[in-house]
C-alpha cells in the first residue's frame, strides 16, 4: 500500500511517500495532489514544517533506501552530514572508499530517493562552489542559507 501526503514549503510543494512502516520517497513537487496519509506520512509532514520553522534540524524517521550497493553507501555518508555543514564530493568519495568516484557519487546523490532529509543539498564542490542540484539551484541555495551553511 502507498501513502501519499504533501507539504507547502517556501520552496514549493513536497510530496511524501510510506508504505504504511517506512518513509520511502519525498520529493519537491510543482503542485500539491490527492492525499492518502498515514502514520508515517503526517509524522515526516509535522517534522518537515518544524525544520521549515528552523525548529527542528534532525529529522526520526524509519527510512526505507532502495538502490544498489554504491548508491547506498553514498546516501548512508549523506546522513553524516550535520545540520548547518556542508562536505564536497570528493570528501565523500574518499570517506567511501573510492577517491576517484567523484562523479559516481554526483551521479548517486542525484538519484537521493528522499530529499532533505537525507540532506544531498549539503554536498557541494570541493573549491565551495554550489554544483547542481536535482530540485534546482534555487532550492539549493536556499536549503543551505536556511541552514545557516551558506552564506551570501
Amino acid at each position: 500500500m502507498v501513502y501519499q501526503s504533501y507539504l507547502e514549503t517556501p520552496i514549493g510543494f513536497i510530496r511524501i511517500l510510506s508504505n504504511g512502516q517506512h518513509l520511502y520517497n519525498l520529493n519537491f513537487q510543482e503542485t500539491n495532489g490527492p492525499e492518502d496519509p498515514d502514520q508515517i506520512t503526517e509524522w515526516t509532514k509535522t517534522q518537515l514544517a518544524e525544520y521549515f520553522e528552523g525548529r527542528r534540524t534532525s529529522f526520526n524517521i524509519p527510512l526505507l533506501l532502495t538502490g544498489s550497493e554504491f548508491e547506498s553507501k553514498v546516501w548512508n555518508t549523506l546522513r553524516e552530514i550535520p545540520y548547518g555543514k556542508t562536505t564536497s564530493y570528493k570528501l565523500i568519495s574518499e570517506k567511501i572508499g573510492q577517491s576517484n568516484a567523484m562523479q559516481a557519487v554526483g551521479a548517486a546523490n542525484g538519484k537521493n530517493p528522499i530529499a532533505i532529509i537525507v540532506p544531498c543539498h549539503r554536498v557541494i564542490g570541493h573549491g565551495g562552489d554550489l554544483k547542481g542540484y536535482a530540485y534546482g539551484f534555487e532550492r539549493k541555495k536556499w536549503l543551505l542559507k536556511h541552514e545557516n551553511s551558506l552564506l551570501i
